[in-house]
């Protein structure tokens, strides 16, 4: 059957009707099976995302063939994300690296950054960024590549996920602006402040976790889960960015689903939750003098994890 198929069109419409066949679960950069196989397709190819519609006539040799088909079917039978088959996805309008040593990019944060993280950021002057459990690198080198001007630390504690964090600063050509730093939260930046401080941590409970569709057993454990709420790594986070954040600091931090438990357990810290195009996506924007506000509730509920 598959002798039929012959232009870049044939291809990805063969790909997105035997994903949705097969059942597969879309969380990696896209949520629909034609955006996935035009994904796995143009990547396999070499072809950039955007390339001219004229193009999907173009007819695929006999090897492309083979290698287009090869991962369609291991996307299929082995529930890999199509950014780990082709090693590379997109992020804020930028390619990066991906594989296995970090998630697949994804975060909604992506918006904020293509649009100047505004309102939140303006009027404030920026000189230093941080992006805290950066796994691939992929808010902080793109924080770099908008913001010309900034110096930007990308940290994590994964030495793999560092790694490959370092290899994306050298593809995206920002060695000499942003610093890749092994460090669990902030104990390895002593002395170190930012204007601002942007994370996307671990955040799925362990009752998620257990429930996540294949795709997902892929990506490390360790970039994923945060205890029985999610919250278990972002209040450690709340606890000590105060001491990171310059007198003017703005901290940003991705929760997603935990956003609920957040709000409950601490009610009198006056988290502003972003709205996105697509709605409310577990974001929220902390001023630093609201963290020195409410430093003793913080500490105490971070307290109460251990």
């Amino acid at each position: 059957m598959t002798a039929e198929l012959a232009t870049i069109i044939d291809f990805i419409r063969y790909g997105a009707s035997r994903f949705s066949a097969a059942g597969l679960t879309f969380g990696h950069s896209h949520d629909n099976p034609i955006d996935e196989a035009t994904h796995l397709v143009l990547a396999s190819l070499h072809l950039p995302p955007d390339i001219p519609p004229a193009y999907g006539a173009g007819r695929l040799t006999g090897e492309e063939r083979e290698r287009v088909l090869g991962l369609i079917e291991r996307r299929v039978n082995e529930r890999l994300p199509v950014a780990y088959l082709v090693g590379e996805t997109w992020f804020a309008g930028l390619k990066f690296k991906s594989d296995r040593r970090a998630l697949v990019p994804r975060s909604p944060i992506a918006e904020l950054i293509e649009s100047g993280f505004a309102p939140w950021l303006d009027g404030r002057h920026v000189e230093r960024a941080l992006d805290l459990c950066t796994g691939s690198g992929c808010i902080g080198i793109a924080m770099a590549e908008y913001n010309p001007e900034w110096r930007v630390d990308i940290v994590d504690i994964s030495d793999e996920a560092l790694s490959l964090a370092r290899e994306n600063i050298v593809f995206q050509h920002v060695e000499g602006r942003v610093d890749a730093v092994k460090s669990d939260l902030f104990d390895g930046l002593k002395g170190r402040r930012y204007d601002l401080i942007v994370s996307n941590p671990p955040y799925v409970t362990e009752g998620e976790y257990a429930a996540l569709p294949g795709e997902y057993s892929h990506e490390p454990k360790l970039g994923l889960t945060s205890g029985e709420d999610g919250l278990d790594i972002c209040l450690r986070m709340l606890d000590q960015a105060a001491d990171h954040l310059t007198e003017d600091g703005l901290l940003i931090v991705e929760v997603g689903e935990s956003e609920h438990a957040l709000a409950a357990l601490l009610p009198q810290v006056p988290f502003v939750w972003i709205e996105f195009k697509v709605g409310p996506m577990g974001v929220f924007a902390l001023e630093r003098r609201d963290l020195v506000k409410h430093a003793a509730a913080i500490r105490a509920a971070a307290a109460a994890r251990h």
